[in-house]
C-alpha cells in the first residue's frame, strides 16, 4: 500500500494536517492539489533527490512521490556540499525536488520546485512503482552511508496496530528525513496530525507551538528531552505519550520525564536506520528485559553475540548503496547494530557503541556508562564523557557536565566545588576505579548533532 492510500485508509477524507513553523497544510488539500507545481507526472519512474530546507516541503513531496517515483532519496537539510555529488552518484538520482534554499545540483537534468502551499491541480494519483526510500546515516564526520528501505520495511513496526479511537497530534524533535523522525511522520499520517520542528526555533519556542497545537504524542532523543527540560518550557505541553530513542535512555532521564509528565506513558525504543525498530519498553526502567531475546521465530528476532546486539526483522533495511558498499546483513539475515549490552539482574543494559571505547591502561570504558552514573546525581542535567591522552595509561576519562538550572529548583544549588566532589563520590560508588573520571568540568551546554545526539569526539 502506497503512502497516499495509507492516508486515505485512515479516514475516507483525510482529516489530519502537517503543521510547520511558517505554514500548515491540511492533508485533504492534496486530494485536489499539488506541492509540485503540476509537474508530478514528469517525475514518474525517476530516482528523485529531495532537497528542501523546510520539513513541510519535504513531507508534502514524499506523500506525492511514493508510488510515482522509482526511488526517493531523503537528504537532510544540513547535508555538506562536498558530499552531495557522492549521494547523487551512489543513489543513481536523475531528478530532484528542491525548495528555494537549494541550487539546481550538478549532474541532475530535471529539477522541480516544491512548495509548502499546494496549488489546485487536476491529478490522477495512479501508483506505478514500488518506490524505494533511501536514507542517509547520521554520522558526524565523513561521507554518509546510503541505506535502502521500502515503505513496507519502514512501516513494519506499525503493522497490526489498531487505529486510535480519536485523532492524535504527534510531534517530534527529529527531522523527518532522519530515521527516527520518519517513523513519527509515517505514524502521524495514519493517526492524525503532525507538528514539525524547525532548527530556526529554540526548544522553548517549539514546545510552545506544540502545546498550542494540542500535541498528544512526542518523540525525541534523550538529548532532545534534556534540552527541553532545561528550556524552562517543558510545561507548555501535556502529552499522553512520551517516547525516547536514538541514544541510551538512562534512569535519570526516564525519572525526570515521569516526574514532569505524570499522566503520560513514557517509553523508550531501540531503533536504527539499518536495523529498524526492534522493541519499545514502557515499564519506566532503563534497559530491557532479557526475556525479549528468547522470542525467536517472531517478526523481530534479537540475539547478543560477543556482547553486541544483532537484529533480524521485516524492518531491516535492504542494503547499503554505492560502489564497494559493505554488506548490511550477515549470511543469516541479521544486522549487527554495534551496540554493546551488559546483563544485570535479568535486564540488558546498553553500555555504548563498539567503536566508542576509551582504553585506560588496557581496560575498556564505555563513555555512556560513565554518563549514566554522572546523570544519576540529582543536580546533573546531562554530561559528555571523553578521553584525554595520558603518558602513563594511554588515556584517562574526563567529563563535561551541565547542571540543572538552580533558579527553577525549590532549593539552592550547592557550590560547584562541592558538587564536583559529590559527583566523583557517585562515580566511585557506581563504577569500577578505572572508569571514574579524572576530571569534571562544568559547562553551560553540550553540542548536539543535527540528528539530536551528543556530538562525541572522533565519532
Amino acid at each position: 500500500m502506497r503512502l497516499w492510500d495509507r492516508i486515505r485508509a485512515a479516514d475516507r477524507r483525510p482529516a489530519g494536517a502537517l503543521r510547520g513553523v511558517h505554514a500548515s497544510v491540511a492533508l485533504a488539500a492534496l486530494e485536489r492539489g499539488s506541492s509540485l507545481g503540476g509537474r508530478l507526472e514528469e517525475l514518474r519512474g525517476r530516482r528523485v533527490l529531495i532537497l528542501a530546507r523546510e520539513q513541510l516541503a519535504a513531507a508534502l513531496a514524499l506523500i506525492e512521490l511514493d508510488g510515482i517515483a522509482e526511488r526517493v532519496v531523503l537528504c537532510p537539510p544540513d547535508i555538506a556540499q562536498e558530499h552531495l555529488a557522492g549521494v547523487i552518484h551512489n543513489s543513481g538520482a536523475n531528478a530532484c525536488v528542491r525548495d528555494s534554499a537549494f541550487a539546481h545540483p550538478e549532474g541532475i537534468s530535471l529539477c522541480v520546485s516544491s512548495s509548502t502551499v499546494p496549488a489546485p491541480a487536476e491529478l490522477v494519483r495512479r501508483a506505478s512503482h514500488d518506490t524505494e526510500w533511501v536514507l542517509l546515516t547520521s554520522g558526524t564526520t565523513g561521507a554518509p552511508k546510503l541505506v535502502l528501505h521500502t515503505l513496507a520495511s519502514l512501516t513494519s513496526a506499525m503493522s497490526g496496530r489498531e487505529p486510535p479511537p480519536a485523532p492524535l497530534v504527534w510531534s517530534t524533535f527529529y527531522d523527518i528525513r532522519r530515521y527516527g523522525g520518519l517513523q513519527i511522520f509515517l505514524r502521524a499520517l495514519s493517526d492524525g496530525s503532525l507538528v514539525l520542528s524547525s532548527p530556526s526555533e529554540s526548544p522553548a519556542q517549539f514546545l510552545a507551538r506544540a502545546g498550542q497545537a494540542g500535541v498528544t504524542h512526542v518523540s525525541g532523543t534523550p538529548s532532545h528531552w534534556r534540552r527541553a527540560l532545561m528550556s524552562g518550557a517543558a510545561s507548555k505541553i501535556a502529552p499522553r505519550y512520551v517516547r525516547l530513542s536514538g541514544e541510551i535512555a538512562d534512569q535519570a532521564i526516564l525519572d525526570s520525564l515521569r516526574a514532569t509528565y505524570p499522566e503520560a506513558r513514557v517509553a523508550h525504543a531501540f531503533a536504527s536506520t539499518e536495523a529498524g525498530v526492534a522493541f519499545e519498553v514502557q515499564d519506566g526502567l532503563a534497559g530491557f528485559p532479557a526475556s525479549l531475546l528468547a522470542k525467536r521465530g517472531g517478526a523481530v528476532e534479537m540475539e547478543v553475540v560477543a556482547d553486541t546486539l544483532r537484529i533480524r526483522s521485516p524492518g531491516n533495511a535492504s542494503a547499503y548503496l554505492g560502489e564497494n558498499a559493505p554488506a548490511l546483513k550477515d549470511p543469516d539475515g541479521f544486522v549487527n547494530t554495534g551496540d554493546r549490552l551488559e546483563l544485570r539482574n535479568g535486564r540488558l543494559h546498553f553500555v555504548g557503541r563498539s567503536g566508542g571505547v576509551i582504553n585506560v591502561g588496557g581496560l575498556k570504558v564505555h563513555p555512556e556508562e560513565v554518563e549514566a552514573a554522572i546523570n544519576s546525581h540529582p543536580w546533573v542535567r546531562m554530561s559528555l564523557v571523553k578521553s584525554r591522552r595520558s603518558p602513563i595509561t594511554g588515556a584517562i576519562v574526563e567529563a563535561d557536565v551541565v547542571l540543572r538550572n538552580h533558579s527553577s529548583e525549590p532549593c539552592a544549588r550547592p557550590a560547584e566545588e562541592a558538587l564536583g566532589r559529590e559527583i566523583m563520590d557517585t562515580c566511585r560508588r557506581l563504577l569500577a576505579p578505572h572508569k571514574v573520571p579524572a576530571r569534571i568540568r562544568f559547562v553551560p551546554a553540550l553540542e548536539m548533532s543535527a540528528s539530536g545526539k551528543l556530538v562525541r569526539p572522533g565519532a
